[in-house]
């Protein structure tokens, strides 16, 4: 299988602390003599402050306080020499109180093995000493097994340890799940070469690990409720300092665990792996001497004599760098997409976007400035591109409802200068197929858990590779996966081919995984990373403009994706321009303090539904009838680096915070932020790197530039931000107005509304007729200009070479030819896009002019000039936008917000016909407009109350009842809308009774 070894070493973040980096065989150590003086003055000390503290004070100076209740006199009497040593002995009892409350909790949680013992409120340094006066005193007198709380459950296997729940898998917080690559017989061969090079290392440095201490090993806790153990608490523990767990992880990362995975990522342990300590770890949970330990069984006694000789990584490579091993990828059906042949951006694979990440050869020359970052970026592209359409579908619906005062039309602003290229770049790199793959894979893997009864397992990250297949990686295995889905290179791999999912079917079930967000390619499989998974904080590290450009990248497509459901996020520090892309799922925040008083009451908050509603994660919330907002997923992302103190509160904050749905990305300056589960960094070469993870990804960005550019666009779109609205403002003009006199007969005609006909030209010839029509099409509906590749993308969503598109604009140009004056019908503007000349009209065009003239030119001034025009726009009505396209074909379409503008164009003239015909009382003439209107748009309600009103005018009752009926045959099960109840109620209060005799 492929790998990627990363080329930053996390060893040169870590902090110079003591460490035992040489292998040593678990062997069998007697007690010494000091040993014994160590506990002799431990058991002395003991006593003295257990025993001999209370004796001195009751014995010396009694006890200091009032044998009654003290009387008003009391607050009177003088103070003596006498008060301060009665003063001072109540705190010397309340010292002693609470030193032996601590020796007490310390003694119990060493015996009994209870867990992590208890804390008893503000004694910090107390606890501390009695911990060490009891290990100290407990030394001689028990086996290290005997005062270990999780050792006695060293004997138990390892599948006991790993629960199938979803609370269990909580308990592995990382990105990927270890291999488990190795059989047997390698592992042992490798466990032989690391016992030998760890003796080498061993006479080599000359015994210089003794000098901190014999060699210790800590086992992994089972969870225990709703506590999971970490590196973190170990190293706070048993060193004193969380920050230290690093030096726990470097000791033992890419070693054969006893169930065969390896530890690759500091933020993924399991129940029932061995942890080698630094040498001066202390602790009661440590083991030391296994062979003296009768608790601990001959299995796992010869499990951690195995895993000392495993040191060095079990390849004698002297602590190389970290390995990540991407997922199998099949080879593509028509071209192989392998690393022996590498799939180049002139021959694209589907699936992935690739094909738009990238000029294809010889195609750089065309690229005018596109922004590569849209470009490379298909799932966000796609994303935003969906979004942008449906805030115009909707701005057009409110001016046609009259929702906004005074902004008619259905023509969008055209835009300009860099947001015109944002748009062409997202044209170009989108992959919707790409996004609606991967919504539907993922829902319909929730529907088949559940019909299953299975919880859905915890994922890290998905990877999109270049074949198409998607990949989910799991935090720990999870079993069989449900059909369609198989397993992928070990257990923690769940992999779906393209195939596969293409017969995925629309799954009525909530978004199983919304907080999967794309972050960057590696070779050619493109990840996303489950950020509300993560139990803790991610930080980012790197310039600001460059963490801005991830930050952007990341709420942008959280914002608009397609995978997700009522997904909230929180901006701190930035993204203030942001809120247009999704303004009910983006807020922003002043500062932390507002920040960490919101998530504390919604950590709370989903901690007590949860509780509530019986389960363990948000993942059990988001299958079966428990499908409920509190499940939704809130991602925060704060640009501003916090203080140390305040980074701390966060990451305890955020402790439980992958169970509850929460996820946390924060900047820091440096690479290193306090209580930060995952570590990344964004270079100024637009590399992403998280050494702990493994990762080093072609990052996904929006820098500043285009992060404006794509807002313009949203903000144009917003019919609410129309500077220039109100009351008297006429519609909007169409971006190309025909001449519609006698003397302005075009050269080329073409018929969109309704079958595809074309009237001027001849017919191509040969299979390239096709291409040839679909490319005029686009270029009539877009007579501001198309970007060549746009055109290229939309006529080859899969890709294209540069040969190929230049041979189709050669012959365009040589099918449509020339004007008269020669001048060229297909041309190139100043900015590079290919334009039509006005000689090349379409029916589309002419109805846009016809309405444009009879409402806002001419046909102002004149009634007859006004009802000859929109008379002549409604004969021009045949049917949809291109009714015979082929199969398959023309699917640019989905982008566009023709076929809303064309029912509402076509609505709007049969309303203004209808209008003209019944100032002079031809109810008849107006119900024909209407009828013929409806045929195009048989949804508009505007129709349907003119419609009620024109028939209501004729006075025929039992024609009104009629169309009454007819109205609610269409509405169905959903029933009338209440406004044309209403109307119903006005114009026939008897409409009901007819409706129901029919019925």
């Amino acid at each position: 299988m492929p790998r990627r070894r990363t080329t930053s070493s996390s060893s040169s973040t870590a902090p110079s602390a003591p460490r035992n980096r040489t292998p040593q065989p678990v062997r069998v150590r007697r007690r010494s003599f000091g040993d014994f003086v160590k506990a002799f003055l431990a058991f002395l000390v003991l006593l003295v402050l257990v025993v001999g503290v209370p004796l001195a004070l009751a014995t010396q100076i009694g006890w200091p306080l009032p044998d009654g209740a003290p009387s008003l006199d009391w607050l009177q009497r003088e103070i003596t020499v006498q008060t301060f040593l009665h003063i001072l002995t109540v705190i010397v009892w309340f010292a002693w109180a609470q030193f032996t409350a601590c020796v007490l909790v310390e003694v119990k949680a060493a015996l009994s093995g209870v867990g992590v013992p208890g804390r008893v409120p503000g004694s910090g340094p107390s606890q501390l000493l009695a911990r060490q006066l009891v290990a100290a005193l407990l030394l001689v007198g028990a086996t290290a097994a005997s005062l270990t709380p999780g050792l006695s459950q060293l004997g138990q296997s390892l599948e006991g340890n790993q629960k199938p729940s979803v609370a269990a898998a909580q308990q592995t917080p990382g990105i990927f799940a270890q291999q488990q690559e190795q059989v047997a017989a390698t592992a042992n061969a490798l466990a032989e070469q690391a016992g030998q090079a760890g003796q080498d290392a061993a006479r080599a440095d000359g015994g210089s690990s003794a000098a901190h201490g014999d060699t210790k090993y800590y086992r992994i806790q089972p969870p225990e409720g709703r506590h999971h153990d970490s590196l973190w608490e170990v190293a706070e523990r048993h060193l004193g300092d969380g920050r230290r767990y690093k030096e726990i992880f470097e000791l033992n990362k890419d070693r054969v665990q006893p169930d065969g995975s390896r530890l690759s990522e500091a933020s993924l342990i399991r129940p029932g792996w061995i942890m080698e300590m630094p040498g001066d770890a202390r602790g009661g949970e440590l083991v030391e001497m296994p062979d003296e330990a009768p608790n601990v069984s001959e299995q796992v006694q010869q499990q951690i004599s195995d895993y000392a000789r495993t040191g060095d990584h079990a390849q004698g490579s002297g602590g190389g760098d970290a390995q990540v091993s991407l997922p199998e990828q099949r080879p593509a059906p028509a071209t192989p997409a392998s690393p022996a042949n590498p799939v180049t951006p002139a021959t694209p694979v589907p699936g992935t976007g690739g094909e738009h990440a990238a000029p294809v050869a010889g195609q750089e020359g065309h690229s005018f400035g596109l922004p590569e970052a849209l470009l490379a970026a298909p799932l966000l592209a796609a994303g935003l591109l969906g979004a942008l359409g449906r805030r115009r579908r909707q701005a057009m619906w409110q001016s046609a409802l009259g929702a906004v005062g005074g902004r008619r039309g259905m023509e969008p602003p055209t835009p300009t200068g860099d947001a015109q290229d944002a748009q062409d770049a997202l044209l170009v790199g989108a992959d919707p197929e790409g996004v609606r793959l991967l919504d539907r894979s993922l829902r319909g893997l929730a529907a088949s858990l559940a019909a299953e009864s299975r919880p859905l397992p915890v994922v890290y990250a998905a990877w999109m590779s270049g074949n198409g297949d998607l990949h989910l990686q799991l935090a720990q295995p999870a079993g069989k996966p449900p059909t369609p889905w198989q397993q992928g290179q070990d257990q923690t791999f769940w992999m779906l081919a393209r195939s596969d999912a293409e017969g995925y079917e629309e799954a009525e079930t909530a978004a199983p995984y919304p907080g999967l967000v794309s972050l960057g390619t590696m070779d050619d499989s493109r990840l996303l990373l489950n950020l509300e998974a993560v139990p803790g904080i991610v930080s980012l590290g790197g310039t600001e403009a460059d963490r801005a450009a991830v930050f952007a990248s990341v709420a942008a497509e959280l914002a608009t994706n397609g995978w997700s459901d009522r997904m909230t996020i929180t901006l701190v520090g930035f993204g203030d321009d942001l809120t247009p892309l999704a303004p009910n799922r983006i807020r922003h925040l002043d500062g932390f303090e507002d920040l960490f008083e919101t998530m504390s009451a919604e950590t709370r908050q989903r901690r007590g539904a949860l509780g509530a509603a019986g389960h363990d994660s948000v993942l059990t919330g988001r299958t079966g009838p428990a499908q409920h907002t509190r499940w939704a997923p809130h991602l925060v992302l704060l640009a501003a680096q916090p203080s140390d103190d305040d980074a701390l509160r966060l990451a305890e904050l955020a402790a439980d915070a992958g169970r509850l749905g929460i996820g946390y990305l924060v900047g820091t300056q440096g690479t290193d932020l306090p209580g930060a589960a995952w570590e990344m960094e964004i270079t100024r070469e637009g590399r992403l790197l998280a050494p702990l993870l493994g990762l080093e990804l072609d990052a996904q960005m929006l820098p500043t530039a285009q992060r404006r550019a794509v807002v313009e666009l949203f903000t144009d779109a917003d019919p609410g931000s129309d500077p220039e609205g109100g009351p008297g403002r006429p519609a909007n003009a169409p971006p190309f107005l025909v001449d519609i006199s006698e003397q302005g007969r075009p050269a080329v005609y073409a018929r969109l509304v309704g079958s595809y006909e074309i009237i001027g030209l001849d017919t191509p010839d040969g299979e390239r007729s096709a291409l040839l029509h679909e490319a005029l099409a686009l270029l009539l509906l877009h007579r501001e200009g198309v970007h060549p590749r746009v055109l290229s993308s939309a006529l080859w969503p899969r890709g294209v070479t540069a040969d190929v598109r230049d041979a189709l604009l050669e012959r365009l140009r040589t099918w449509l030819g020339s004007d008269p004056d020669g001048t060229p019908r297909l041309a190139t503007d100043a900015t590079g896009r290919l334009t039509l000349a006005k000689s090349v009209v379409s029916d589309l065009d002419v109805l846009r002019s016809l309405y444009y003239e009879a409402t806002q030119g001419r046909g102002v001034d004149s009634r007859q000039v006004r009802g000859r025009l929109l008379t002549d726009a409604l004969v021009l009505v045949r049917g949809p936008l291109l009714a015979d396209r082929p199969e398959g074909r023309y699917r640019w379409l989905t982008h566009e917000i023709v076929d809303a503008q064309l029912p509402l164009l076509v609505a709007d003239t049969g309303l203004a016909l209808c209008e003209f015909h019944l100032e002079r009382d031809r109810a008849e003439k107006a119900i024909e407009a209407l009828n013929a209107a409806l045929r195009t748009a048989p949804a508009d309600e505007r129709l349907w109350h003119e419609l009620l009103r024109a028939t209501h005018t004729t006075g025929d009752p039992d024609r009104l009842r009629a169309l009454a009926a007819d109205l609610v045959d269409r509405s169905g099960a959903r029933g009338l809308p209440p406004r044309t109840e209403a109307l119903l109620d006005e114009l026939l209060p008897t409409w009901r009774e007819g409706v129901s005799a029919a019925g």
